[in-house]
């Protein structure tokens, strides 16, 4: 399995890197759900007026928001023998993160790593419309931080 994220950073004034974390919550979201591919994926940590345009273009939300995932495989693309499993983007609102982490108690780099597990599981199909779909999601959340030792208090 070999994992190509594309990591970038839009936000001029935020200087701190969770490149290594995505990392490793994406190895740890493939292991836990048995996803032996070779994948393919990006990151982009943007501030709350980008998510915002992008919120209120693609999703027609005229909101900023925390995370938004654009899965490849919603749409018709369809998957080659032999190429890696091209997954999407997800963009991040650091804002956002801020506010939350200091709103829930925890640190930034909790909320990063969360809203980054929980974009993931956007982009491999999971979703959180029913109850019965949200438990699923959010226990899967719960597994991969907590074995990356990523508490909610720090």
């Amino acid at each position: 399995m070999n994992i190509d994220l594309a990591y970038q950073n839009e936000v001029t004034d935020f200087k701190e890197d969770y490149e290594k974390d995505f990392q490793d919550i994406i190895q740890t979201t493939l292991e836990v759900l048995h996803i032996n591919d070779d994948i393919e994926m990006s990151v982009i940590l943007v501030d709350d007026e980008k998510i915002h345009e992008i919120n209120r273009d693609y999703r027609h939300i005229d909101r900023a928001t925390d995370v938004i995932s654009f899965a490849l495989e919603d749409s018709e693309q369809f998957y080659m023998e032999g190429m890696p499993r091209e997954l999407g983007d997800i963009f991040i609102s650091v804002d956002h993160a801020k506010m939350q982490a200091s709103e829930y108690g925890h640190s930034l780099r909790r909320e990063m790593c969360f809203l980054f597990c929980h974009g993931c599981l956007h982009l491999l199909g999971y979703d959180h419309m029913t109850e019965e779909e949200e438990k699923e999601m959010f226990h899967l959340q719960k597994v991969i931080l907590d074995k990356l030792d990523i508490k909610r208090e720090g």
